[in-house]
C-alpha cells in the first residue's frame, strides 16, 4: 500500500495504495458480530478535525461505532515525514449483523466503504476443529507424495493419500490486500480472523506507518475462542512456533519477524498445547542460543503458569501423561528437521538435536490432551517444512514432507472416527510454482541427465518400493524417480539428483550482493545451469499466486464449496463453533 494515487484515482481503492485516504477494515470487509476490530482512517493530506464527517448507514459514526475515534492531526512515516491526517478508534465491537456502509469526506477527500457483519448461530456444529495447513502445499506435493508413497500402476494410483477422501472440497484464493502474490504470514492470518492483510502481518490491517505494532488489529480465531467458549487450544508445527503460521493463531503486528513480541502474545493467549522449534525466541538473551534482546524467561513463565515442559520426543511422551492440561514442548532452537533427514538420512541438524518429534508424534500428544477438555478444542496443525523445502527446490525433502503431513492428517481422521463431533480441515496457506514434469531414468544411457529425463510414453511410472509399509519410500534415489520443476527460481544448477548430503542450496550471494548459481554443484556429473527467471535479489523459489484446494470432512464442512477466499474459511469455522454474538430476547 505504498503507491502514491493520483489526484484523479483518490477515491478508489486500489491494493498497495496506503498513501491515498483509505479505511480499516477495508471494502468488503467481513466481520463476525461482536468480534473486536480496530478503526482506522488515513488521509493523504493533512485535514482538520472539524471538516471531517464520518458516517455509517448516513448516522454519526459514534452513534452507531460507539467510540469517538482519536484523531491525528500528523501522522508520521520514516524520518518523521508527515503522512496526512489520521482517526483511529480501538475495540470496536458490531453486535447486529448487516450490511455497513461508511461514508468518510474532509474537505475534497471522500471514501465510501461497506462492511459485511455476518452472525453464527448459536449451536455450534461441532465440537472440536483440526485445522491441518500444509505451508506451501501445491497439487504437485500432493500428486507427487502420493505416487511416492503408494506408487502408481497402468496409470491409477495403488493407494490414496488420507487427505483424498475427505468429502467437501473448495478451490481458494490467497492473494494478499497489496498485490497477487502472498507470503504465508497475511494468507494463515485470513484463515485465522477473518481478515486479509499484507504480506508479511498477522493479525492487522497494514497501515502506512513504520510502527509495527500500531497497526488496526483484528481478532485472531483464539482470542475469539476465549472469549466465546472454554475450548482448549492447540498449536502444533515443525517450523519455529513464532513463525508466521503458527504466530497467525494469536498474534498481532505488521512484521512476522517480531519473534520475540510473538512469544509474548502466545504467552497472552496460553494455548493449552504447544508443540514446535523455536526455543531460542524463549531464553533470555543471556542464555546461550538465545535470539532474545532482552533477559524474559518465557520457558519459566510457562511452567510457572502450569505448563508441562518437553524438549525432545521421549519427554513428550512422559508430558503427555502429567494431566496438567498444558503443554509447552520445544524440539529445537530454529525450524525442526525435515522427515527425510530425521528419520532416514541423520542430516541438517539431527546430531545436534537427535530426538526430535515428528509431526504424527506430535499431533497425537496434542489430541490426547486436547480431547481432555469436555468443552471441545480447536488445534492447528502445521507442516511446515513442505514450504521450506520448496524454496530452495529441494523437491524430495518437500514430496517425503507431504507424506508426512499426509500421516498427521491421518492422525486426525482416526481421531474422528471416534470422535464424529470433530471437523477437519486440510489445506494449504499459497501454492509454489511447481509441476510433476515425468521421470528421471538413470539406467538411460550416457552421461547427459537431461537425456534421461522422460516425458509423456517416455516416462513410464518410477520404481520407489516401501518394503517395510511405513508408508514412506524406502529411498528417494531410486533408479527411476519423479522429475520435479519449478518455474519461479532464482540461477541454478539442475542435479536431476536427490540431495543425499543435506537440504539443497541453489543460489548464493556475489560480491555485488546478487544472487548466482550455487556453483558447489556445477561439477556433478550431467548438471544443467537453469537461467532463473525472478529478480537477482532472490536466492530461492517464491510462492505462486495458483488457488490451492481445501478439503474437510465432519460437521460444519458443508460450508466449504466452489470457490472461496482464505478470509471466507474463517467464517465457516467460526459458524461451526458458534463464535457469534448469543441472542438475547
Amino acid at each position: 500500500m505504498r503507491m502514491l494515487l493520483s489526484a484523479l484515482a483518490a477515491t478508489t481503492i486500489l491494493a498497495g495504495a496506503a498513501q491515498a485516504t483509505t479505511v480499516y477494515p477495508l471494502d468488503r470487509a467481513t466481520i463476525l458480530a461482536g468480534s473486536p476490530f480496530d478503526f482506522k482512517v488515513e488521509f493523504k493530506s493533512a485535514v482538520k478535525p472539524e471538516d471531517v464527517k464520518i458516517t455509517v448507514n448516513g448516522q454519526d459514526y459514534k452513534t452507531v461505532l460507539g467510540k469517538q475515534a482519536e484523531f491525528v492531526a500528523e501522522e508520521k512515516g520514516k524520518d518523521d515525514k508527515v503522512l496526512g491526517s489520521a482517526l483511529i478508534a480501538r475495540d470496536l465491537v458490531l453486535p447486529t449483523e448487516g450490511a455497513y456502509t461508511i461514508e468518510v469526506t474532509a474537505g475534497s477527500e471522500s471514501k465510501s466503504v461497506t462492511w459485511d457483519v455476518y452472525n453464527t448461530g448459536e449451536t455450534q456444529k461441532a465440537k472440536n476443529i483440526i485445522f491441518l495447513l500444509g505451508d506451501g502445499l501445491s497439487v504437485a506435493h500432493r500428486t507427487g507424495a502420493r505416487i511416492m508413497s503408494k506408487g502408481m500402476t497402468e496409470g491409477k494410483a495403488n493407494g490414496r493419500l488420507n487427505m483424498d477422501d475427505l468429502d467437501h472440497m473448495a478451490f481458494v484464493g490467497t492473494s494478499s490486500t497489496e498485490a497477487i502474490a502472498t507470503d504465508s504470514a497475511n494468507t494463515m492470518s485470513a484463515y485465522m480472523t477473518g481478515h486479509k492483510t499484507a504480506v508479511n502481518a498477522l493479525g492487522v490491517y497494514a497501515d502506512r506507518t513504520p510502527d509495527s505494532f500500531d497497526d488496526p488489529k483484528v481478532e485472531t480465531i483464539a482470542e475469539a475462542i476465549r472469549r466465546q467458549t472454554k475450548k482448549s487450544i492447540g498449536i502444533v508445527s515443525t517450523a519455529e512456533i513464532e513463525d508466521a503460521t503458527p504466530a497467525a493463531v494469536v498474534a498481532h503486528t505488521r512484521k512476522r519477524g517480531d519473534k520475540e513480541q510473538i512469544v509474548g502474545m502466545m504467552f497472552d493467549v496460553k494455548p493449552d498445547v504447544i508443540l514446535g522449534g523455536g526455543s531460542a525466541y524463549f531464553l533470555g538473551k543471556d542464555v546461550p542460543g538465545s535470539k532474545r534482546k532482552d533477559d524474559k524467561d518465557y520457558i519459566k513463565l510457562f511452567h510457572d503458569a502450569g505448563y508441562t515442559l518437553a524438549t525432545d520426543k521421549s519427554e513428550l511422551q512422559t508430558a503427555t501423561g502429567t494431566n496438567t492440561g498444558k503443554i509447552l514442548g520445544l524440539f529445537h532452537t530454529g525450524n525442526m528437521d525435515t522427515a527425510l533427514d530425521r528419520e532416514f538420512l541423520k542430516k541438517g541438524t539431527v546430531e545436534k538435536f537427535p530426538n526430535q518429534p515428528g509431526l504424527v508424534d506430535m499431533t497425537k500428544a496434542a489430541l490426547g490432551e486436547l480431547s481432555k477438555n469436555e468443552e471441545g478444542f480447536f488445534l492447528m496443525v502445521e507442516g511446515a517444512n513442505i514450504d521450506k523445502m520448496s524454496h530452495p527446490l529441494d523437491w524430495d525433502r518437500a514430496l517425503v514432507e507431504t507424506i508426512e503431513f499426509d500421516k498427521a492428517v491421518g492422525v486426525a481422521r482416526e481421531f474422528a472416527a471416534t470422535h464424529p463431533d470433530t471437523l477437519i480441515v486440510v489445506t494449504g496457506d499459497h501454492a509454489h510454482g511447481v509441476s510433476i514434469i515425468g521421470t528421471i531414468d538413470d539406467e538411460k544411457p550416457g552421461t547427459e541427465m537431461r537425456e534421461k529425463v522422460g516425458t509423456y510414453a517416455e516416462a513410464g511410472f518410477p520404481n520407489y518400493t516401501d518394503e517395510n509399509k511405513d508408508g514412506y519410500p524406502d529411498k528417494v534415489d531410486v533408479t527411476r524417480r519423479l522429475f520435479l520443476s519449478a518455474n519461479n527460481g532464482p540461477d541454478h544448477y539442475e542435479t536431476f539428483r536427490p540431495k543425499l548430503d543435506g537440504p539443497f542450496v541453489p543460489a548464493i550471494q556475489n560480491e555485488k550482493k546478487e544472487y548466482i548459481a550455487n556453483e558447489a554443484y556445477k561439477d556433478v556429473p550431467g548438471a544443467v545451469f537453469v537461467q532463473g527467471n525472478i529478480p537477482k535479489s532472490g536466492d530461492s523459489g517464491v510462492h505462486s499466486v495458483d488457488d490451492v484446494v481445501l478439503q474437510a470432512a465432519g460437521p460444519g464442512a458443508e460450508g466449504f464449496k466452489g470457490y472461496m477466499e482464505e478470509s471466507d474459511i474463517y467464517r465457516v469455522l467460526a459458524d461451526t463453533l458458534a463464535l457469534g454474538v448469543k441472542q438475547t430476547n
